[in-house]
């Protein structure tokens, strides 16, 4: 069994910065990639920014220059920098990891529960 735990949500200023951790843990094999989602209300989940275990990223565009995403391979985590909040970035983040378990010919997706971040203006 895997499973995500995330930290580091809450309430901040538009303008302010969070911090969002992630860490997988049970029988993990080796983890591909992990990667922060977020849903808005009313909306669908939308891939914020993703990091593979070789450290190569990606980001949403409406999110670049703000958020950095980082790892820890040794750690089975996962950390999303959050900088110059707006309004619209409030929603639940998730996290996400491809991960193997019982060797590294299978793969599959896991989801945390989420945390809920809210930036007013």
């Amino acid at each position: 069994q895997v499973q995500l735990v995330e930290s580091g949500g809450g309430l901040v200023q538009a303008g302010g910065s969070l911090r969002l951790s992630c860490s997988a843990s049970g029988s993990i094999f080796s983890i591909n990639a992990m990667a922060w989602y977020r849903q808005a209300p009313g909306k669908q989940r939308e891939l914020v920014a993703a990091i593979s275990s070789g450290g190569t990223t990606n980001y949403q565009d409406s999110v670049k220059g703000r958020f950095t995403i980082s790892g820890d391979n040794a750690k089975n985590a996962v950390y999303l920098q959050m900088n110059s909040l707006k309004p619209e970035d409030t929603a639940v983040y998730y996290c996400n990891a491809n991960i193997a378990t019982m060797g590294p010919w299978f793969s599959m997706d896991y989801w945390g529960k989420g945390t809920l971040v809210t930036v007013s203006s």
